[in-house]
């Protein structure tokens, strides 16, 4: 796999977007999850660069921060996180970049770029929760979270995820043309 410079630093700039979204409001808790800007950021990478590069972007995050640098919520890092509670979430990234990239890649129309973030919100809230609930139940081997209870902690992040992700998808048309304006345009097969 071939990385041009500007792929390289494309994907470098949303790592650490992740970065900064993931810290910039995160003293704020409810139960055990950080209200973030993450949730945006990786609809955005995917929307902005695609299936590959979005996915790249948002696996150098993860890497960074389990290499030990404090780009996770709460300022935190290291192989620690593989067992925190909210590391679904972490993971969540990178399949939510990729597949809302592979949504406007097959369609670039306006409103797919709205269809595919709240894709890719939904996909971020399923797959974390159900990490979240998964680890609080078996790892933590304690009985004192339910599954709905996981759900409730996800009710306070749900109105300002769905209004930016929706935001997202009606941003990312204009800066997607500005971006791809002298590079390879995304549906070419070198890219895909």
């Amino acid at each position: 796999m071939k990385l041009s410079t500007r792929d390289i630093t494309l994907s470098g700039m949303f790592a650490a977007l992740m970065a900064i979204g993931a810290n910039i409001t995160s003293f704020i808790v409810i139960g055990s999850v950080p209200i973030t800007l993450t949730t945006f950021f990786s609809i955005l990478a995917g929307l902005l660069l695609g299936s590959r590069l979005g996915a790249i972007s948002m696996t150098v995050y993860a890497l960074v921060g389990l290499a030990g640098a404090p780009v996770f919520s709460q300022f935190s890092g290291g192989l620690s996180a593989l067992v925190s509670p909210t590391f679904g979430f972490i993971i969540s990234y990178i399949l939510v970049a990729y597949v809302v990239g592979k949504i406007v890649e097959w369609n670039a129309s306006n409103h797919w770029f709205i269809i595919a973030a709240l894709v890719g919100f939904v996909i971020n809230y399923t797959f974390g929760t159900n990490w979240l609930y998964v680890a609080y139940k078996y790892l933590a081997s304690t009985d004192a979270i339910s599954y709905n209870v996981a759900w409730a902690w996800m009710a306070a992040p749900l109105p300002k995820d769905i209004i930016l992700s929706t935001f997202a998808g009606i941003l990312a048309p204009r800066l997607y043309k500005s971006i791809n304006k002298n590079a390879t345009i995304a549906t070419d097969n070198s890219v895909a």
